[in-house]
């Protein structure tokens, strides 16, 4: 009997369980999600105070898809560790000439030139003319943003069937700081434009960037976008300054799909 009770539970041991949460929502049925991503947050200038919990927020979403998603806010920590990665998460990383060295910036570049995939939230298009390759690649920096405010977001035609915005229509309201950036990236090569805001529904530059001469963007104002170039792949959503523009089901959707899109071939 203690024989038999024994063999059963070796082989209980050996039968693999899964783990992983299914997400209900918001992911697509084709491809699979990446198995690691490396979630970056340190900052060269100001540090939006969210980022600690945007942190954890994007590992719990990435561990209910999923997603393997690590923490770093060293720089020699990316250095030795990013060839480990199919994905790099930009979160709010501002003037990243004063984080990475030319040593450790030359690794990311060439990291993605070999085929990897950029994913940047918010702040990661501010004051990055320090690092000319993530600017351009980018395709524009920071000038001015408005406050918190609901504003209709209109999706680009060519863009309804993409993964990280189908599903919500050709216009929808959601509510979000809204960056203007120096110029748009609209007819840059290898850029798709996933969404605009539409300036005319809320106050574009809040009263600090209007006393400081700051510009509203003007009828074409995107918001998101997808760029293919240069052997890698780029996305970048306004979405990011809080948790709470990122916890919507559009939000979540948004994030998870961006990861996924930054992972294909």
């Amino acid at each position: 009997m203690q024989k038999a009770i024994a063999c059963l539970i070796c082989c209980l041991i050996l039968i693999p369980i899964s783990t992983g949460c299914a997400s209900t929502s918001g992911t697509s049925q084709d491809g699979a999600l990446p198995s690691k991503a490396l979630l970056f947050s340190a900052t060269g200038w100001y540090r939006h105070p969210e980022i600690p919990a945007i942190n954890g927020y994007l590992v719990r979403q990435g561990g209910a898809h999923g997603v393997d998603i690590h923490v770093s806010e060293t720089a020699v920590d990316l250095e030795k560790r990013l060839k480990n990665y199919d994905v790099l998460i930009l979160n709010n990383t501002n003037t990243l000439d004063k984080v990475f060295n030319e040593k450790q910036r030359k690794v990311i570049e060439d990291w993605y030139k070999a085929g990897g995939g950029i994913v940047a939230l918010h702040a990661v298009l501010v004051r990055q003319d320090g690092w000319p390759w993530l600017q351009e690649l980018g395709g524009c920096d920071f000038d001015s943003d408005s406050e918190r405010l609901p504003a209709k977001v209109i999706v680009d035609p060519d863009a309804v069937d993409h993964p990280t915005v189908r599903g919500f229509g050709e216009a929808f309201t959601y509510t979000a700081d809204w960056t203007n950036h120096t110029k748009t990236v609209t007819g840059l090569e290898g850029v798709q434009v996933l969404l605009r805001v539409d300036e005319s529904t809320y106050d574009p530059v809040r009263d600090h960037f209007d006393q400081k001469g700051g510009k509203a963007m003007g009828e074409d104002h995107p918001v998101a976008w997808t760029r293919v170039i240069d052997g890698g792949r780029f996305f970048y959503t306004e979405l990011g300054h809080d948790v709470a523009s990122l916890d919507t089901p559009f939000g979540r959707q948004h994030l998870i799909e961006a990861i996924r899109w930054a992972n294909q071939d």
